[in-house]
This record gives structure tokens, sequence and C-alpha cells, in this order.
């Protein structure tokens, strides 16, 4: 087992890490920029490393200076966290060369499943199904037309190396396909310098269902089931549950074989997740991240399970220890992401917390960096919080999801809070009927 980690991320994640690592009795170096020095992961990491200004570019994305701390600290190991490098291929490479660990999948899996079409040609092979579309990546316009014409309308033309929705564009006819090639291809280089783009079926009322995987260093692996995470904006997620109730036992079990048998053949190793749209009791594979999740914790909670541990103890060559028919799956898990937005706008509102008073009781988990006083910056993201709870059945879950959101507390910065409890309130919502679509014509109802 390690001795001591360099956590590479800032905010409720770096400080996930730091909890799992002190119950393993591991040191922490917490790496921050400027703008995070006053940070609660700074603040309770045995050592602490400035490595940069505000920009993520020249402090969390600075690689020089990242791998500069961790050797000045004597670290071993690096945990990425999610965004800023956890998915960088030459990043995890270098951390290896560098006779350090990186607490992931190996730099050649990261580069393949970050890959989009890459990613779609190796599920294909491996026995997992994937949307219809295009074989691989499109090299002409009137190649878009033959796929389009061949799966039918409305397409979507998707960035090979898109993420977070930019780079997706729908066409709903063959009159709207051109625009939306061109747009695609312009939105995907200005954002990742890259204008490959393919082709799928777009698919007009699926749910986005995701597994959980953890694989070792001698073929094992295992799934901690689906989470449910169709509720998103702009394709970004805002409410996740586990299990989703648009999926059976047996349908999760046999999607979880196909993904495990698929990920064991592959030889993947540590955390990952495959996430696939549902629709008409139909999986299709989309793409996979390599990475830990920022809905771990729903999973967490109905499986007992503690994913960050797992990570670090796989990363220091540990078997899993465990077989699929050793993990249970209790109760359901809902988590809201607190993000620092106007409910109503979406702008984002960074500022001074004046007073920060999170739920607690029974099946309430809160996962955050905040504390009053806390100046939350303007150069991140803005989720600054995930409200998790847990209870034996979904309607329960989600009777204590609004008591939680209305003993949660931040005052001096506008929240989703509000936003949040409307979801809960809807009918639709509790009955478990919405698709990936669902969320932004709700939100378009209210401001309407």
């Amino acid at each position: 087992m390690f001795s001591k980690i360099l956590i590479a991320n800032r905010g409720e994640i770096a400080l996930r890490v730091l909890r799992a690592c002190r119950e393993l009795g591991i040191k922490t170096v917490a790496v921050h920029s400027t703008a995070d020095a006053d940070a609660m992961h700074v603040r309770l990491a045995d050592e602490a490393v400035c490595i940069g200004p505000a920009s993520s570019r020249d402090s969390y994305l600075n690689v020089a200076a990242i791998l500069s701390a961790a050797t000045i600290t004597g670290a071993e190991a690096i945990h990425p966290g999610y965004g800023f490098l956890s998915e960088n291929a030459d990043f995890a490479e270098t951390v290896e060369a560098h006779g350090l660990t990186f607490i992931g999948p190996t730099a050649d899996h990261i580069r393949m499943m970050g890959d989009k079409i890459t990613a779609k040609t190796t599920m294909l092979a491996l026995g997992v199904p994937l949307v219809p579309g295009s074989d691989g990546e499109l090299t002409s316009l009137e190649q878009a037309r033959e796929v389009a014409a061949r799966v039918g309308y409305p397409v979507l033309i998707k960035a090979a190396a898109g993420g977070g929705g930019r780079g997706m564009k729908v066409a709903q006819t063959a009159d709207e396909l051109e625009d939306a090639w061109n747009m695609a291809r312009t939105e995907a280089r200005a954002a990742f310098g890259n204008d490959a783009v393919y082709l799928e079926k777009y698919m007009d009322r699926p749910r986005h269902i995701e597994l959980q995987i953890l694989g070792d260093n001698y073929g094992n692996v295992v799934h901690f089931g689906e989470r449910d995470c169709s509720l998103q904006r702009r394709h970004q997620k805002l409410l996740e549950e586990a299990g989703s109730p648009a999926i059976s036992a047996e349908q999760r079990d046999a999607i979880g074989r196909t993904a495990t048998e698929a990920l064991s053949r592959m030889g993947y190793r540590n955390a990952g997740t495959l996430e696939f749209l549902y629709q008409d009791g139909q999986f299709c594979f989309i793409e996979m991240n390599t990475r830990l999740q920022v809905e771990h914790p729903v999973t967490e909670m109905v499986c007992d399970v503690d994913l960050v541990r797992e990570q670090i103890r796989l990363a220091a060559g540990e078997k899993l220890g465990y077989a699929q028919k050793d993990i249970t799956f209790s109760g359901h898990a809902i988590e809201c992401r607190i993000n620092a937005e106007d409910p109503v706008t979406f702008a984002p509102c960074p500022g001074t917390v004046a007073v920060y008073h999170p739920p607690g009781g029974l099946g309430v988990r809160v996962d955050s960096a905040l504390y009053t006083g806390y100046r939350v910056p303007p150069f991140y993201d803005s989720m600054i919080a995930k409200l998790i709870v847990h209870a034996p059945t979904r309607e329960q879950a989600i009777a204590r999801m609004q008591r939680a959101l209305d003993e949660f507390v931040v005052e001096g910065i506008k929240t989703v809070i509000p936003l949040h409890r409307q979801i809960l309130d809807d009918p639709q919502f509790r009955k478990g009927d919405y698709t990936i679509h669902w969320l932004e014509q709700f939100t378009a109802r209210l401001q309407g």
C-alpha cells in the first residue's frame, strides 16, 4: 500500500479522496492554485503545494508543476479525481514514466476510450450493443448523407473527441444535415482542436443509463449496478439515481454481464463507467469514462462500497478480493448536484458564502468543501456540493431528499436548490417517467 498520495484536483472531490486516504492511513499532498489557498482540502491535507495562479491551465492542468510537487514531497502515487487531467492519457503515461503510480486505468485504455470512434469500434468488437450510425469517422458530407439515409432521421452529428455536449448537433431532416455537419465540426475544432465527427441515430426518448465497473490487474472485473443520469440540461447532469426506475434487476444483470465480460477481455483496470442510451428495452453504448464519476456516491450508498478506497487498493496492485455474486444492492439513492448558479437563468454565481449549514440525519450525506466565509472562485466549475440520500425505497428517498433540501442553507450566493425542490415536487418525476429531454422541457415551462 502507498504511504503518501498526491491529489491532483480541488473542491469536494479532492476532499473526498483525502478522506479515503486518511481512513487507509495514507498521508496526503494537496496541490492548489493561488485562488484555492484557503480551500478545505488544503487545510486538511498533511502537506500542501501551490502549483500556480488561478487559471486552470497554469495550475490544475500544469503537468510539470504537479509532478514537481509529487517529487519534492515524496508522493508515491497521484489520484486525479475527475475533470482536469483525469482522462488525459499523456498525463497518466508521464506519471508512470516518472516512477509514480497513476490511480486509474492504463494510458492505453484512457486513450482508446477517449476517442469516441475508437471506443465504439472496440466495444462493438467485444459484443457491446451500439446506437445505429456510422462505422467510424465521417470524411465527407456526402458520406454523412448516405449513413443518415440508412439509419433514418433524425440523426446526431457528434465530435469524436467531444464531451459535455460540445460538438453535437441534431438534424431532424435531410435539409438540416449540412448545417448540423458544419456547426458540429466548427464547434469540435474550437473546443478540442479536432474536427473529426461521426453520426448516430438520434433517439427521441432515451434514458441515460451508466454502469459502474471496477477491474484489478489480474483480469477480474465486476460491476456495481446502474445509475440513471437522464436529468440533464445541455448535456450536463443535475440529478442522478441508483438504481434506475426504468431498469429491472434482470436487465441490470444482463447488461452487467455483457459489460464485465467485455472489459475483462480488454484487460481493463481500476474504475470506469460505461454510458448507454436506453430506449424500448434496448441498451446502446455511447461512451466510456475512464475515471471516477461525479455521481459515484449514489452507487456507494446502494452497494455499501467505498469506490475511492477500492481505486487506491487496486492501483497498489491488490486483487479485487470478491466476485460479482458478492455485490448486493440495497434500497435507493438520489444525488442532487448543488451548483452556484441562478436557479432560473443558470448564470454562474461565485462569491462569498455568508452562511453554510448542511443537512443531516439518517441516510443523508453531503460531499462539499464549502464553509461559512469561503469565497467561491469564478475560475472553475460551478458545482459546490453534492447532496446524497439513501432510503429503503425510491418514494422514501424522494421524501428524504425533500427534507434535506429544506434544511440545506447556503446564503450569500445563489444556488440551484430551489430548482431541485421543484423537480422533486413534479408528479412526472415522482413516477420516474422522464427521459434525457425532460429537464430542459421542465425548465422551459418554469421560465415560460
